[in-house]
């Protein structure tokens, strides 16, 4: 039960962390954090992707070191035993993201959610929401680190010629295929070599839901046939989207444990 939905959240509320994942691409000119002051669901804390990443590269959103991460984590009052949701505001369904860290951080695959459609659904359903500020307690967080679920840019050189897994790329076709622009300056048009394309956006309802297994399903096939296999790797321009796919994987196979290219076309596109 990876994702979890808005009555059933509303419903458990008082026996759940809400964690608020909410970020935006730079060029929308939208703050996550000014955003959640504004309104939140009950009880949620912020967490900020930025800050709350590797702050010792120029590279956006890489998983910080282990000792960092029990730091942030406690510090936000967060327990290994606790049941977690973590929800967004973004187009870019930044929620997963924080999901996936996590996950590689060892937190029990049972015990982390992220809410279906977000705070766009949850809002849309007229359901309660505050400016209320919840004081936290600092607990004593215990991370381990799966590192397998990780992969490093020399692994993605080296699997270019070894085809040891597959690659598939989170954004959209135009810059996969280098027809437009980054994003980000400094960074050349493209895509790794031998990498498949789902753009995320493919697998999210209008309402930001994700679409339903069956959907999900042939979506994956037509991009890699029929075998359905764990030896998966997603990418991205910075290792957000490439974790909505990675989710989204997750629901159609359960024996896949979500990988991710972690300096993604932030770093493999370097000029």
């Amino acid at each position: 039960m990876t994702l979890v939905n808005t009555e059933w959240v509303e419903k458990n509320i008082q026996k759940l962390k809400i964690i608020d994942c909410s970020w935006h691409m730079p060029n929308v000119e939208r703050d996550g954090h000014k955003e959640y002051l504004e309104s939140h669901i009950e009880n949620a804390i912020f967490f900020n992707l930025d800050k709350n990443s590797d702050q010792n590269t120029d590279l956006p959103h890489m998983l910080a070191n282990k000792s960092d991460w029990e730091k942030i984590v406690s510090e936000i009052g967060i327990t290994n035993d606790d049941k977690i949701v973590i929800y967004d505001n973004s187009d870019v369904l930044s929620s997963c993201r924080c999901w996936y860290n996590f996950i590689y951080f060892g937190h029990n695959n049972n015990l982390v959610h992220v809410l279906d459609g977000g705070f766009k659904k949850w809002t849309s359903e007229g359901r309660p929401t505050t400016t209320k500020i919840l004081k936290t307690r600092t607990t004593k967080y215990i991370a381990s680190e799966k590192k397998n679920l990780v992969k490093n840019k020399s692994q993605i050189n080296a699997n270019i010629i070894e085809q040891e897994f597959k690659i598939i790329d989170a954004r959209n076709k135009e810059r996969f295929e280098g027809k437009v622009k980054e994003p980000r300056k400094g960074l050349r048009s493209g895509s790794i070599p031998k990498s498949l394309c789902i753009p995320y956006r493919e697998l999210i309802n209008d309402d930001n839901t994700f679409k339903n297994e069956k959907e999900i399903l042939n979506i994956f096939k037509n991009t890699l046939g029929e075998e359905i296999t764990t030896n998966i790797v997603f990418s991205c321009g910075s290792g957000v989207t490439a974790s909505v796919l990675a989710l989204a994987y997750s629901l159609i196979n359960n024996k896949y444990m979500p990988t991710i290219y972690d300096g993604s076309w932030a770093e493999y596109g370097k000029i």
